[in-house]
């Protein structure tokens, strides 16, 4: 059944598109039957520390081109943070998350987003209902990436090759790389969590081998460092403010250590950590570990194969 508040967005003439996604009486949808554990545990109080961070809020916004007349999707959109921040500055949005926890969340708050149960990799809307997809450190979370992207592509909209159209309907991301995340200090203090949130993470070169076999022709890669002002506490959020992991409110806003880690390592990086703080260590952790790199990714794919003006 389709989603009350999709704006037609809905695949009304393929219903098996819409499989495990029902109306709930009220105009929201049921829970999908392939909830998330991991985020259906960590969604309660999950916003204590996570929120949209305006920098990001905004260069998102710039990446995806947000129109007052555009339909935008935020994939696995958890407590709707970005989604809600994204659709003050316009258009029609719609959230879609497999954690029951998290969208319950969502639509506590005062917004115009519709929010919607479903899977990555089975959207329930039909071809080319969107403008725009947002998708913000959630790769790690997917399984089978090609499955997502072609998705993706059949679910956006595209215009003439060479339009403007066509390049402002794009497929923007905001993920991490294991080569980059391999710089982390925290690998220092919690080196089995960091391996394993490594190997979770796909590699940037598999991103966009993928993209570009999903059909998207032009696929731009904009590096972030973590600015000392940030105020979305994601993993590496503490780059330069290390105390910050030894608040557990942190820690369980942040799935590697909610679910990769184990009570022991990090009780003994924590006790690390913290003398490394207090003795001043900590400065020529953080110095080892700077890269010009960034720490983490934009990635702006489009079905159009010109260059799009990063500003």
């Amino acid at each position: 059944m389709c989603h009350p508040e999709a704006g037609g967005a809905c695949r009304r003439a393929c219903p098996e598109r819409s499989e495990g996604i029902s109306s709930s009486g009220a105009g929201e949808p049921a829970a999908a039957p392939s909830s998330s554990p991991l985020y259906d545990r960590i969604g309660v109080g999950y916003d204590t520390t996570r929120r949209a961070d305006p920098y990001l809020a905004g260069r998102l916004a710039e990446l995806l081109g947000v129109r007052a007349d555009g339909r935008y999707l935020d994939l696995a959109c958890g407590t709707g943070n970005y989604t809600t921040s994204l659709s003050a500055r316009g258009g029609r949005w719609l959230g879609v998350d497999r954690s029951g926890a998290m969208l319950a969340t969502a639509r506590a708050k005062r917004s115009r987003v519709s929010w919607l149960a479903g899977d990555a990799a089975r959207l329930p809307f039909r071809d080319a209902a969107f403008d725009g997809v947002l998708c913000t450190l959630a790769l790690h979370h997917m399984g089978d990436h090609r499955a997502v992207f072609d998705e993706v592509r059949r679910i956006l909209a595209s215009g003439p090759s060479g339009s403007d159209d066509s390049d402002h309907r794009p497929f923007v991301i905001f993920t991490s790389d294991p080569d980059l995340m391999s710089r982390y200090w925290l690998t220092d203090y919690f080196p089995t969590m960091m391996g394993r949130a490594m190997r979770q993470m796909p590699p940037i070169g598999t991103v966009e081998r993928l993209l570009r076999a999903a059909g998207f022709a032009h696929v731009e890669v904009e590096p972030y460092a973590v600015r000392p002002d940030l105020e979305d506490l994601f993993l590496f959020a503490g780059k330069h403010r290390p105390s910050m992991y030894l608040d557990p409110r942190v820690r369980a806003g942040i799935s590697s250590f909610a679910n990769l880690s184990t009570r022991e390592e990090v009780e003994a990086g924590l006790a690390r950590l913290a003398s490394d703080v207090d003795t001043g260590a900590m400065d020529r952790v953080i110095r080892d570990a700077e890269t010009e790199r960034g720490e983490y990714l934009f990635v702006r794919a489009t079905t159009d194969p010109k260059r799009h003006p990063w500003s």
